[in-house]
């Protein structure tokens, strides 16, 4: 199993809205990298930055749609952050659509693609800085941010590699 990660892209609407997009090459079809990353309460098993995730809510049983999580960070900087992260949007195994509220308010969309014997992920990340030192730091700080994103979902990227052939494996 591999992971090929390319760097976020970051783009900024102003000095509070901020977007990154990183994307993911993974040897599993969608349907088995959709199964992960919709089991949102494994991630930590997997995802080195994902301290805890605790349901708040759940959804729909179809789809998930609604389910409402408190997910817990870590970062590669000395601070963490704790956002809750409702399902908004599920459409099996193409798009996952998620919104966030806490000190980064925004939205994560999910995108897969088949190819070839794997699956292409594109997660794309808007959000707003609500915090006052983020909002303060941001226009300096800005590569840091970015490196620290990137190796958050590089982190994740790799992590999601290595458990998803262990799922393969116990599927029924």
């Amino acid at each position: 199993m591999t992971v090929q990660v390319r760097p976020a892209v970051p783009t900024a609407d102003s000095g509070r809205s901020h977007a990154c997009v990183t994307h993911w090459r993974l040897d599993a079809p969608p349907e088995t990298v959709w199964q992960a990353l919709t089991e949102v309460d494994d991630w930590p098993q997997w995802w080195p930055y994902v301290r805890r995730v605790e349901l708040l809510r759940r959804g729909r049983e179809s789809d998930g749609v609604g389910a409402l999580r408190r997910l817990t960070w870590g970062s590669r900087l000395p601070y963490g952050f704790t956002l809750d992260v409702e399902c908004v949007e599920s459409d099996a195994p193409r798009r996952l659509r998620g919104r966030s509220s806490g000190a980064l308010e925004g939205e994560g969309l999910w995108e897969l693609w088949p190819d070839g014997v794997g699956t292409v992920v594109r997660y794309t990340w808007r959000l707003d800085l609500k915090t006052a030192w983020m909002r303060l730091a941001a226009p300096l700080m800005a590569p840091l941010f970015r490196w620290n994103h990137e190796g958050v979902m590089r982190g994740g990227g790799r992590g999601l590699a290595s458990w998803l052939p262990s799922r393969r494996s116990t599927a029924p």
